[in-house]
């Protein structure tokens, strides 16, 4: 049962989303029910260690070694994972034009998974892996059968998830790793096709977000802290072109002072009731 604040503030962003659509904007906090770790808590703080950094990750062998290691365990349970009915409910509100739009920082895919189009992904998607040699991509399935036979010592190895498919794995099991080559042209800078930590967002990214965010009458936030800049200057965008900003949000964001509206609960809960409330 529901605090009645709650269906209070559900009723004023029906009532907000109602005429024109807005747009979205989805976090970690969307797919953890899904299975996958978040990198921060309710105060907006990180979890465990510090993510490889892009510059580290481009400064030596042993360091994209060590990060493909780890991945190379972490990939299975991100591409097990399933879209849950938050994923859903946003992919029929998108079909039915009840939201003109999905910004996602998430890189798993499950929007798309669930139904939802043209998907706007800030921060890549590790479904694919990017060759920094020749430019060219390929499914990060194809990739990970190559780990695999090049390194089946690690078959039976348990690691800890962690975000964005990486794992709490023991340095001893890093030494040996045989990280991937392109199948294009043989190189051996792989990264995966997300932005990394200390990584621009592409311009063209970028900018199309920032369009998606002109053209929606408001933007609800769903399952974010907002610490990522990429997206809180999406947020920003919003409160200076006077539209109004909402949040559906367990915790702390970056943005809580500039919000209209901020909805604390779980977006699997709540936002099917909205999506009852918008199509009825």
């Amino acid at each position: 049962m529901f605090d009645p604040l709650i269906h209070e503030q559900l009723d004023r962003l029906q009532q907000l989303m109602a005429d024109k659509p807005f747009a979205v904007l989805t976090g970690a906090g969307i797919s953890t029910p899904s299975g996958i770790p978040d990198y921060r808590d309710n105060q907006g703080v990180r979890r465990g260690r510090q993510p490889m950094m892009y510059q580290e990750f481009l400064s030596t062998p042993e360091s994209r070694r060590r990060y493909w290691a780890r991945a190379m365990l972490g990939w299975p349970r991100v591409r097990q994972a399933q879209p849950n009915v938050a994923h859903e409910t946003l992919a029929v509100l998108q079909n039915t034009r009840q939201i003109s739009g999905l910004i996602t920082q998430n890189v798993d895919t499950l929007h798309d998974q669930a139904g939802s189009h043209d998907v706007i992904e800030l921060h890549g998607s590790l479904h694919r892996v990017l060759c920094l040699d020749c430019g060219k991509r390929s499914e990060r399935d194809s990739i990970q059968r190559l780990m695999e036979t090049r390194n089946p010592y690690l078959a039976d190895v348990d690691a800890v998830q962690a975000p964005d498919g990486d794992t709490l794995l023991d340095p001893a099991f890093e030494a040996r790793f045989q990280v991937p080559h392109c199948p294009h042209c043989r190189g051996e800078r792989m990264k995966p096709d997300v932005v990394f930590f200390g990584e621009n967002v592409a311009q063209a990214t970028a900018a199309k977000a920032m369009a998606a965010v002109e053209h929606a009458a408001g933007l609800l936030v769903v399952g974010s802290s907002l610490m990522a800049y990429s997206a809180f200057r999406l947020c920003r965008a919003v409160v200076d072109q006077g539209k109004p900003l909402i949040a559906i949000n367990l915790g702390k964001t970056r943005a809580d002072e500039i919000l209209d509206l901020k909805i604390e609960g779980s977006c699997e809960q709540l936002l099917p009731l909205l999506a009852q409330s918008l199509t009825s």
